[in-house]
């Protein structure tokens, strides 16, 4: 079976594409069938998400083409482009996967995330589109998964305490108890 271990961005003959959604983008082993037929395993090292355009050189020396398949996509546009990067500050801040552009910003359809945008003044428009979103500053590649802010925690950070007196060695003329 033909192997995949390589992703390039080299390549000057194509032996044909793979149309993949960004979610099936992100992979380190998988077995993929070309757009033409052409069956082979993917094997990477560690996961990453593919990109539209990047290279998959084949174990044979043949080069499969990454093709970003369209996707039900927000697209958010601003007032201007202070307005815009406070837009992108928000979805940032709710973990959102989010292809920024000089004019734009794509994120996946939400109608909850589309809400809060269009209270904040941008304007929401659906789109069918390729995604690549922004990869993440710790890996380098987006993850690969969504959540909201509904997960379970706080960012107020208020944390459950007992309200046993904590006096780091002060003592009020009484023998310290179990909860000194």
């Amino acid at each position: 079976m033909l192997t995949c271990s390589t992703v390039t961005r080299h390549f000057h003959e194509t032996a044909g594409t793979i149309t993949l959604d960004e979610t099936a983008r992100h992979r380190r082993r998988i077995l993929l069938e070309s757009d033409n037929g052409i069956r082979f395993m993917l094997d990477l090292a560690q996961a990453r998400l593919l990109r539209h355009g990047d290279g998959l050189e084949l174990s044979d020396g043949r080069v499969i083409v990454v093709q970003a398949e369209p996707e039900a996509l927000y697209e958010v546009r601003a007032t201007d482009g202070r307005h815009l990067l406070a837009l992108a500050w928000q979805i940032g801040n709710r973990h959102l996967a989010a292809q920024i552009e000089a004019d734009r910003i794509l994120i996946r359809a939400d109608h909850v995330i589309k809400a809060m945008l269009e209270g904040l003044g941008a304007t929401v428009t659906e789109v069918s589109a390729a995604f690549d979103p922004e990869g993440g500053a710790y890996g380098g590649q987006h993850q690969g998964h969504q959540h909201d802010h509904s997960h379970g925690h706080h960012h107020d950070h208020h944390h459950p305490h007992d309200h046993a007196h904590h006096h780091a060695g002060h003592h009020h003329g009484h023998a310290p108890t179990d909860h000194e």
